[in-house]
């Protein structure tokens, strides 16, 4: 007999049903796209009201992404202690009454503040709407579905840069935090309709609630009604102090191969992506562009994305989820090597960040969906939030030393190609230590040692 779990992933797919959870799920990472991509917009326009060294106005990013650094694993543990339904919607609460409070600060040292703590709330996004919809999501399609989250990245981003080159009209870099605070408000009280995980509930034991989400599924997809069972469900740890560090243990326990696989790749590609994201508005700044232009070509970056994750969407079950990062990335931080050499000629550096903007958003979907179906569904959130973290961490250190280091002393090329090489590494050590899981039941890949124990 089959069990909940098993029938939730073999269940037809239904946009008025799963994929009104892919929907809501995809809205709040949207959102995350557009704060990431605010900090570089920001930079110079907090950096001249403040008269900012560079060195200071690398603050800007770096406070906001190491918040979301934290609030990934903070995050990913209380998904998998409280549910994936309660966290979803207290991440873009807290979201975004820090963002309003940074809106209104008097001072540089309050806005950093404030924005790290949005972060906090932001950072949690991820691995939980990904959590959340891989977890409703069928196991033929999951791939494509988890893959296609990331089309809300370059929405986000992109309607960030549009609407920001609009309110440089008035003058005032506050409001670009109010307007995008306001639809964020109005999608938390959307997210409070979202039915619990179904895989959550049938792990956590919680029989009758797990029945009649079960059912519903099965009921509005028009599947075959069949009888099943649940199974054992799997005693959770309390929320302590030391359940992170816990986690943490049991991430390297379960695999040590897979935990540092996805660590690396998450650390290597967003060093590259927000390296380049967080930096760009600047750089052409100085290049002698306005602050108009400036935010236009770095849209033109995110916009083009839109494509790359409607290829990565098709790609990630054609060739496999490993085939696409491992190609996708080195090409996507050569392109960005191409850019910074040819800076001094407009057309050739247009064509190169648009390459760019193209061959990232190959690699991050593909990642997405990648890291989040290594774990079991007792590791998931908080695998994929330990991810984040260790990628959140490590970038967003590269705003500050980026501006006060790597910038001034090595030159824009010689920057890249070394993110670059770390991206390369990253993905030779993926191609000889980890699965790959294209077409594999959630809870049914990883490491050969500890499938017993997770059935």
């Amino acid at each position: 007999m089959k069990t909940g779990d098993q029938i939730v992933q073999e269940l037809p797919w239904k946009w008025r049903t799963q994929g009104t959870i892919f929907l809501i799920g995809g809205l709040g990472f949207m959102f995350d796209a557009w704060d990431v991509t605010l900090n570089g917009f920001l930079i110079p326009l907090v950096g001249a009201e403040w008269d900012l060294s560079p060195a200071a106005r690398g603050w800007v990013g770096t406070s906001n992404l190491i918040g979301m650094a934290v609030g990934a694993v903070v995050w990913g543990a209380i998904a998998d202690t409280i549910g994936r339904k309660r966290a979803f919607s207290l991440t873009l609460l807290m979201f975004s009454v820090f963002s309003l409070a940074g809106a209104a600060s008097p001072d540089f040292v309050t806005f950093c503040v404030f924005r790290f703590l949005a972060g906090i709330g932001l950072g949690g996004c991820i691995p939980v709407d990904y959590a959340l919809v891989g977890e409703f999501t069928p196991a033929k399609v999951r791939g494509k579905v988890l893959t296609a989250m990331d089309i809300w990245w370059p929405v986000g981003a992109t309607l960030c840069g549009i609407i920001s080159a609009a309110l440089l009209a008035f003058d005032n870099w506050r409001l670009l935090l109010v307007v995008m605070v306001l639809p964020a408000l109005l999608l938390f009280w959307v997210r409070r309709s979202v039915p619990e995980s179904p895989m959550y509930l049938v792990r956590q034991g919680r029989a009758e609630q797990a029945r009649s989400v079960i059912d519903a599924l099965v009921h509005r997809t028009g599947a075959t009604v069949e009888p099943w069972t649940l199974p054992e469900p799997v005693q959770q740890p309390k929320m302590t102090a030391s359940a992170f560090v816990r986690q943490a243990r049991d991430l390297w326990r379960y695999s040590a191969a897979i935990t540092s696989v996805s660590w690396a790749l998450f650390l290597t590609v967003f060093l590259v992506y927000y390296g380049a994201l967080t930096w760009l508005p600047s750089i052409l700044v100085k290049q002698g562009y306005g602050n108009y232009a400036a935010f236009m070509v770095t849209t033109l970056m995110t916009a083009i994305g839109i494509v790359g994750v409607v290829v990565s969407a098709w790609l990630v079950d054609v060739i496999g989820r490993k085939w696409v990062i491992g190609l996708s990335g080195p090409l996507a931080a050569l392109a960005l090597v191409l850019f910074a050499v040819q800076l001094d000629i407009e057309t050739a550096a247009k064509w190169w960040i648009t390459a760019f903007g193209f061959l990232i958003e190959l690699t991050i979907p593909a990642l997405y969906a990648y890291v989040s179906e290594l774990y079991p569904t007792r590791l998931r959130a908080s695998g994929f939030g330990w991810a984040s973290t260790v990628s959140r961490v490590g970038a967003g250190f590269v705003p500050v030393i980026f501006g006060s280091l790597l910038w001034p002393y090595l030159g824009l090329p010689l920057t890249f190609v070394v993110i670059g090489v770390l991206l390369v590494l990253a993905s030779l050590w993926m191609a000889a230590a980890a699965p790959e899981t294209r077409g594999r039941e959630l809870d049914d890949i990883g490491a050969p040692s500890t499938r017993s124990e997770v059935h």
